[in-house]
């Protein structure tokens, strides 16, 4: 395994073309997730907007990384991208660019995450909404597969908010 401080060395693009170092989310637990817009899943922004705020005053941020490699499901630019996140969904997380999460233009932090957990069929991203749970030092903890609803990682992501607190 590789060492924690990985996850921080890496950046990604915001949805509003801005670079952002996942160093800038260093002591928080981070839940990332590749999202689509037009995707059966895409109802799990809403439960992902309600966790992130919940408990991002106690650490958790949510990373949204749309990606259109399942079935065209993010085929949409930019704008549109923000149309269904910010007005549909009401999302306030932040949310990158559109990447890639398998392949040989894998996006280096799903590379590492992939590395990090693989899943049940393999490293490989199954669809979208798969999640990943990483906590405050930058270890992967956990990968969740897209039917897993938001609220269903909820005990996870308080246990390790709790570990960051002191608490046991």
């Amino acid at each position: 395994m590789k060492p924690n401080n990985e996850f921080y060395s890496m950046e990604a693009v915001s949805l509003q073309g801005k670079v952002i170092p996942m160093e800038s989310f260093r002591g928080k637990v981070v839940l990332a997730v590749n999202t689509a817009s037009k995707c059966g899943f895409t109802p799990q922004y809403a439960g992902l907007e309600q966790l992130y705020r919940k408990h991002k005053d106690r650490g958790l941020v949510v990373l949204g990384f749309p990606s259109n490699q399942f079935a065209g499901q993010e085929p949409g630019g930019r704008s549109e991208i923000e149309q269904t996140c910010y007005i549909n969904y009401g999302v306030s997380f932040p949310v990158f660019e559109k990447i890639k999460v398998n392949g040989r233009d894998t996006h280096p932090v799903f590379a590492y995450l992939k590395e990090a957990l693989p899943g049940t069929l393999g490293k490989r991203i199954p669809w979208n909404f798969t999640k990943f749970l990483i906590d405050r030092s930058g270890k992967p903890v956990k990968r969740y597969a897209p039917k897993t609803k938001p609220e269903d990682l909820e005990e996870d992501i308080i246990r390790l908010l709790e570990e960051g607190e002191g608490h046991s």
